[in-house]
């Protein structure tokens, strides 16, 4: 049977090379960086050349990137330090954002109680300017919090347009650019985020390590306490092998970009016009058809199938060797439809299956042929 791997957004394969260096890590530089001896001072060096990568890949200071657990941990700690320490009473966001942004707002509504706006939306997952511009200009004391790229739809956010923005009326700008580092250029000094969190597992990289961007002088307290690691902003000894493989992985991402993604677009276009071409009433989610708007690598697709049957549809393809999923990989256990879909979709296309097929470098056209041949025959 036939495998094919098409949930590239929910986690990707590593590369070869950064299973090679996190290997090397892990049986060489062993030592807590913490350390004074050789062993840890070799780990810590380890530790600050990888930082100084990231920062050179993003044109930023090395001083501006703190190594976190993941995007999970880097969206809580920017989030509640800006609540909890820099006095931000008012977030506004978008109810389509990853949940580990709508739940720590959640939380952060109920122990300070914050004001959190949710943007309208059109009926493509898009946000109006306009309606942003309006609260921002009647507030104070605003963190604006949205993803760079949507991770179930693809939708991108023009970060510089909005940045701005949120810099005129002296409102804080946080991005969730879980589904963009490594897949997109990213230059922070054209750019004006305030704070942008990662996470190396969506570029190729190990679980369990990503960061957070925190432009100075902007200064956030730490979400976990106890030692000093990483300047007194996150505490615990530092996962040494996953912090290298986290640098091999976004050079290797950026290095080839370029031509990566020219790979990853053809697909996708392949794809949508294998899907138009051979299965008939299928459509797409949000503008994850749009080449210019959309991400190279998410595919949102909606089929004439009720939603009802998605659990078994998705397990019929598993049983043919594919994998994808109808969002969100932290809500797979899940019976309930997506946030995403709920927010964007009428009642009438909501009731109709809705599947997420994400693409990688990984991928091949035979891959497409195979899926497509799959879907049309359980359609």
């Amino acid at each position: 049977m036939q495998q094919v791997y098409l949930d590239n957004a929910a986690t990707t394969q590593m590369r070869d090379d950064v299973v090679t260096v996190v290997t090397k890590a892990m049986s060489t530089y062993y030592g807590n960086a913490s350390s004074s001896y050789h062993l840890g001072r070799t780990a810590k060096a380890l530790i600050e050349t990888s930082r100084k990568t990231v920062a050179k890949l993003l044109n930023v200071s090395s001083g501006e990137i703190v190594f976190t657990s993941g995007g999970t941990e880097a969206n809580n700690l920017v989030l509640r330090s800006a609540v909890r320490d820099l006095g931000i009473t008012h977030v506004i966001t978008t109810r389509i954002e990853h949940h580990a942004v709508l739940h720590t707002l959640q939380e952060l509504e109920k122990e300070y109680a914050i004001t959190v706006t949710y943007l309208e939306l059109d009926a493509y997952g898009q946000i109006a300017v306009s309606e942003l511009e309006a609260l921002l200009a009647n507030q104070s004391h605003v963190l604006v919090s949205l993803m760079h790229v949507n991770n179930e739809i693809g939708n991108i956010l023009d970060l510089k347009n909005i940045g701005a923005l949120c810099s005129n009326y002296k409102a804080l700008f946080h991005t969730d650019a879980v589904q963009s580092v490594g897949h997109t250029a990213i230059d922070l000094q054209e750019l004006p985020v305030d704070f942008l969190t990662a996470s190396a597992h969506k570029f190729h990289g190990p679980k369990g390590i990503g960061f957070a961007f925190i432009r100075k002088p902007i200064h956030l307290k730490p979400l976990l306490y106890g030692g000093e690691q990483e300047k007194g902003i996150r505490a615990g000894t530092e996962a040494t092998h996953n912090i290298a493989g986290l640098e091999k992985a976004i050079e290797m991402a950026y290095v080839g970009l370029t031509e990566e993604l020219k790979t990853l677009k053809a697909l996708k276009l392949y794809f949508i016009t294998q899907l138009e071409t051979k299965i008939e009433g299928v459509m797409f989610n949000g503008l994850s058809k749009d080449m210019e708007r959309s991400a190279a690598t998410i595919v949102n697709v909606r089929f004439p199938v009720a939603v009802t049957k998605t659990a078994m549809f998705l397990f019929q393809l598993d049983l043919k060797g594919i994998a994808c999923s109808r969002g969100s990989a932290c809500q797979s256990g899940s019976s309930k439809k997506s946030h995403v879909l709920s927010e964007i979709l009428d009642a009438e296309a909501n009731e109709l299956l809705s599947i997420r097929f994400s693409f990688s470098i990984f991928n091949t056209k035979a891959d497409v042929d195979y899926t497509i041949a799959v879907l049309k025959a359980l359609l």
